[in-house]
């Protein structure tokens, strides 16, 4: 199975799409988004994304038990100053659409309901994400598979029947192209639990372009789900971790996007498929294998015996597995030290 976004192809026959995620890393500075979106262009991303959300679409402002963080990077936070502070505003994102689309760098986003949605049509993305957080909002899933755009769904958290009900919802209603992301909604994630086999089983059960949200720290893991498979990789993207900010802490920086781009493709490339070919570079060192040469001068009619041949490198004379077959047979020809044997030089 595969998809297309902005007419670039994402399947297992196509190098891996590389997601530069900026969610809250503009620190809430315009200024500072557009920078990133350029830094994520020139390190090689074939995407950024955003998250199109305000505290009040998110969340209310409530001061009840429940709506308190308690524990990880967002500990003490009230949910609704946490958005508040780590939101895109919506007057923003008209300006990033067309920085990015000028830049050549495609850009989408992460809608977290309806009304981010209908902003997005606006704007006319090419495709929409789903959060692992919002997988179980069937009405919002159904409302972005409605728009007939690709579909990027992370499955953090999920069984595997909450999966099947989103995927079965996205494609009732409308979604044909769908990419499912293996997610571990730890931020950071250990990389002891990032468990990214689990994307194989993505792919196969729900037939489903297989992907990565990838929030452990550093690259490794996303390479290492490449080379199990994954067509997709999305990672935070900031400019400096120093920054701070809601996701400085599990967040790349600018060398590390770069050096996830060229490793995810040569990953990528490394796999290949399975086969008994001989590969193209291999060719010019099968001359390089041993074969069976004569180990001193010889006369037409002489028998050949053990010690008159060996089996040596180079390969050019005839291989070592019919060394029992020569032994015996009767020369046709005279031959020299260092000879390589030929079939023509035999009596039959």
């Amino acid at each position: 199975m595969k998809i297309s976004i902005d007419g670039v192809k994402i399947g297992p026959e196509h190098p891996p799409y590389i997601i530069a995620e900026l969610s809250a890393n503009h620190n809430g500075s315009l200024d500072r988004a557009l920078e990133t979106i350029k830094e994520a262009k020139r390190r090689g991303a074939s995407a950024i994304k955003l998250q199109t959300y305000t505290a009040d679409t998110m969340t209310i402002d409530s001061d009840r038990p429940e709506f308190l963080i308690k524990g990880g990077p967002w500990g003490g936070y009230k949910l609704y100053d946490l958005y508040k502070w780590a939101q895109t505003p919506f007057e923003w994102h008209k300006a990033m659409f067309d920085y990015a689309r000028e830049l050549g760098i495609t850009v989408f986003s992460t809608p977290f309901d309806e009304s981010a949605v209908d902003l997005l049509e606006e704007l006319n993305a090419p495709a929409y994400k789903i959060a692992s957080f919002e997988l179980t909002d069937l009405p919002l899933v159904e409302y972005v598979a409605k728009t007939g755009k690709p579909m990027i769904m992370s499955t953090g958290m999920a069984t595997e029947y909450e999966i099947e009900e989103a995927v079965t919802a996205a494609r009732n209603a409308g979604c044909k192209e769908l990419v499912l992301l293996h997610c571990v909604s730890s931020y950071p994630a250990p990389m002891e639990q990032a468990n990214v086999a689990q994307l194989v089983e993505l792919g196969r059960r729900f037939n489903a372009v297989p992907g990565l949200s990838d929030h452990t720290l550093g690259t490794t893991a996303s390479v290492a789900a490449v080379s199990l498979g994954a067509c997709l990789i999305e990672k935070h993207f900031i400019l400096d971790r120093n920054d701070g900010g809601p996701d400085s802490g599990f967040s790349i920086e600018p060398q590390e996007l770069e050096r996830l781009c060229t490793d995810a493709y040569d990953a990528w490339a490394a796999v290949g498929k399975a086969g008994y070919n001989r590969q193209e570079a291999e060719q010019s060192n099968k001359m390089f294998r041993r074969s069976i040469y004569f180990m001193r001068d010889m006369k037409a009619g002489e028998s050949v015996s053990e010690t008159d041949i060996r089996r040596i490198r180079p390969g050019v004379g005839i291989e070592p597995k019919h060394f029992n077959t020569l032994i015996g047979k009767t020369l046709q020809v005279d031959v020299k030290h260092g000879t390589p044997t030929s079939w023509e030089q035999f009596n039959d």
